[in-house]
């Protein structure tokens, strides 16, 4: 029971990450590399102003500004001085691991102490029977947030500029707006999900670590190319459903994996198998409908 609420819980705050790598990677078609830096951002910020005792849940609206900063840097990066979309990631993935050990304070700061998200009167006051789902129950409400926040947004005019964007620059272009200016919107969201995911994160596990980011953009992309394929033939499933799903199958299957007797330091070289599994089985599979087409 322990390891099934583990893994609902970080499949969903995971899963916060995976809708905003789905924007920058299926929207956007952008490999932004600052997702590595930008979760460990939320993660730093969140850190810090909880304990200098600000309430958890603004600390949580502040990481995410942050990081919609940190996508804003990518964005300048890539269209006013005209760097490459992946060196532009990597630009700011580089500096932010500085600008980290900077408002942390240093590479490990724990909160054990204080009051947190999840560890909080009302969250106490949940009944009995509830209690070892709390965490798991205040993540889905900050996830399902999200999700909704996301819909809506992909539904407006500008979601469908964004959604242009990425498909087809011309159409934008023809609609008199600066498509880079939409781009530099769609990174800002981005990492703004992102961050809050570090945020979310921290919380949960009552401290910041400098390295707790590393790989974040490799089970982004697991996630929702698993959650993509999966629902891929039902129109009624849409893309922020499947990132989450995909986040939540893909944490069963390292927990599957580390039930086998591996042990935690092979947690990386895991991750790495299981995306090579996924893209080659999605690439079979866009094969065959070639094939069939």
């Amino acid at each position: 029971m322990n390891v099934l609420i583990g893994i609902i819980e970080e499949g969903l705050i995971y899963g916060i990450l995976a809708m905003g790598v789905l924007i920058t990677y299926r929207v956007l078609d952008f490999p932004d590399l600052t997702v590595d830096s930008s979760f460990p951002l939320g993660a730093a910020v969140s850190a810090i102003l909880t304990v200098k005792g600000m309430n958890p849940v603004w600390t949580l609206f502040i990481a995410a500004a942050a990081g919609a900063v940190a996508g804003l840097c990518t964005g300048l990066i890539h269209v006013k001085c005209r760097v490459r979309d992946l060196l532009s990631g990597i630009i700011v993935m580089t500096a932010l691991y500085s600008i980290n050990l900077r408002i942390a304070g240093r590479a490990n700061l724990p909160f054990f102490n204080m009051e947190t998200l999840f560890d909080n009167p009302f969250v106490d006051s949940f009944p009995a029977a509830l209690q070892p789902w709390s965490k798991a129950i205040v993540v889905f409400v900050i996830a399902m947030i999200v999700k909704i926040l996301l819909d809506l947004f992909m539904n407006t005019k500008a979601g469908f500029l964004l959604r242009a964007v990425g498909d087809n620059r011309t159409v934008v272009t023809t609609l008199a707006c600066d498509d880079g200016l939409v781009k530099m919107e769609g990174l800002m969201i981005a990492n703004a999900l992102v961050a809050l995911a570090g945020a979310v994160m921290a919380q949960k596990n009552r401290v910041f670590e400098i390295s707790v980011g590393t790989g974040s953009m490799v089970f982004g992309l697991a996630a929702v190319i698993i959650g993509t394929n999966v629902f891929r033939n039902r129109q009624k499933v849409n893309s922020s459903t499947a990132a989450i799903f995909g986040s939540i199958v893909y944490k069963a299957c390292v927990a599957f994996a580390l039930s086998l007797g591996l042990v935690p330091q092979d947690l990386k070289l895991i991750t790495a198998a299981l995306f090579l599994l996924i893209l080659i089985i999605g690439n079979a599979n866009r094969k065959k409908v070639k094939f069939h087409a």
